[in-house]
């Protein structure tokens, strides 16, 4: 009989990426803990909703400015390091804000500035922190470590973060960034217990094959120019990141204005506004548990064309729908596939990329992310402005469906170049096969 560390990260994975999940895991936490708090915060200060837009703005803006460099700082330096110097550069910023409330100083400016540096320093943390997962499992068993990784996120950032930050906050202000610094620093202390994860120097020149650009005349290539020509030049991978960033911008636009299509137009005020987005962390947890019998039983194919095809009919069944109960199960549904997707998607990433590359592609594909939700966002409320709030959710329905149809026949070329899902057997032990 299994013991509850064996199922939750499996042996075959080894103890580095456990001490790997332990660190997301416990930093998940203290960022669901802000994700509450910092609104909070944020709305206690001032009552304008441009300034309370702001916050997360600043939070967006850094990938957009800085998301490329730190893809090529990751495959340039230890990434393990540099998610450690990242996340306690995160400790200290958030330091300093507890200074300002503590001392009765904090402003709105304070508060946006914050919100900015701390945003700069978690795009270094997550750009590197995504590349670590392919160096210490075998290419098997990066779907079902990636689902831990998600499992954590779920569990941290979107259920138990939230309510202990909001709960934090009705005791004082300092306390939920007080309890977040914690975090992030365990965070920090459990990622050092990993070996070194530094790619080798020669090994670019190694992997080649694999797709990286050749210097010209003898020269070395720009590190991002080199990462975006390999990308273009590798039709699976480039056909991927174009997928998620147009799904992005659909997915975007009805979410924008969410808050107001759940409070007026299926009339369930803010509480249900709250379980609504609950549920769609609960089916995310329903999706995480069972993708390792997904991966065993269906292709990475068929099971990408499925949560596509489920987010077109999700669009459509929200247009549609005025009956709440009806929203909270197309919320659950949508929790549990858009997370399988999630899972899927980084994998087939993760395997197709060369290592020293994996850095500049996954920030290639975080800029491709924040940029369609920049556009959605947008586009969702002059939508809405327009045409009402179930406006969006057609525009969503429409766009996600013509996506799907363009790229559909594209989705058996992306997965057809990975690992074969049998590389992990019926039971779920990897393969001899080495990476």
């Amino acid at each position: 009989m299994p013991s509850l560390g064996d199922l939750i990260a499996p042996r075959r994975l080894g103890e580095s990426f456990r001490w790997l999940l332990a660190s997301s895991w416990t930093s998940n936490i203290g960022d669901g803990i802000a994700l509450s708090a910092a609104p909070l915060l944020i709305a206690s200060l001032t009552s304008s909703p441009l300034l309370v837009a702001a916050g997360a703005m600043m939070q967006f803006l850094p990938w957009l400015l800085f998301g490329l460099f730190a893809g090529s700082v990751a495959d340039h330096r230890d990434r393990r390091r540099l998610v450690m110097i990242a996340n306690g550069s995160r400790a200290v910023v958030v330091l300093a804000l507890v200074l300002f409330l503590a001392t009765g100083h904090v402003t709105v400016g304070v508060v946006l500035v914050t919100a900015f540096l701390y945003g700069t320093a978690e795009v270094f943390a997550d750009t590197a922190g995504s590349t670590l997962l392919p160096m210490l499992v075998r290419p098997g068993d990066l779907g079902i470590g990636n689902a831990r990784l998600q499992a954590g996120y779920l569990v941290g950032n979107q259920l138990a973060g939230p309510p202990l930050g909001a709960f934090l906050f009705a005791i004082g202000s300092f306390w939920p960034f007080l309890v977040q610094i914690l975090c992030v620093s365990l965070a920090v202390v459990l990622i050092s217990r990993i070996a070194s994860t530094a790619v080798p120097p020669k090994q670019a020149a190694a992997e080649g094959t694999d797709g990286a650009t050749p210097a010209r005349d003898g020269g070395t290539p720009h590190p991002i120019r080199e990462g975006l020509q390999w990308l273009r030049g590798n039709a699976p991978v480039r056909t991927l990141v174009l997928i998620i960033l147009v799904f992005n911008v659909t997915w975007a636009a009805p979410w924008s204005i969410l808050v107001l299509y759940a409070t007026e137009h299926l009339q369930m005020g803010a509480v249900g506004f709250g379980i609504l987005t609950t549920a769609s962390a609960l089916g995310g947890l329903a999706g995480t548990a069972s993708f390792g019998w997904l991966e065993r039983h269906v292709s990475f194919a068929t099971l990408m064309r499925v949560c596509l095809s489920l987010e077109v009919l999700m669009h459509l069944a929200f247009a549609l729908t005025t009956v709440p109960a009806v929203a909270f199960a197309i919320m659950f549904g949508f929790g549990a596939y858009a997370f399988v997707w999630g899972t899927i998607s980084t994998t087939v990433r993760q395997q197709l990329v060369p290592m020293q590359l994996q850095g500049r592609i996954a920030s290639v594909n975080m800029v491709g992310i924040f940029a369609g939700l920049v556009i959605g966002q947008l586009l969702g409320g002059l939508i809405a402005q327009a045409w009402g709030l179930t406006a969006p959710w057609w525009f969503a329905f429409g766009g996600s469906a013509l996506t799907l149809a363009v790229f559909w026949r594209w989705i058996s070329l992306i997965t057809a170049a990975t690992p074969s899902s049998s590389d992990v057997d019926g039971s779920g032990d990897q393969s001899t096969n080495e990476p």
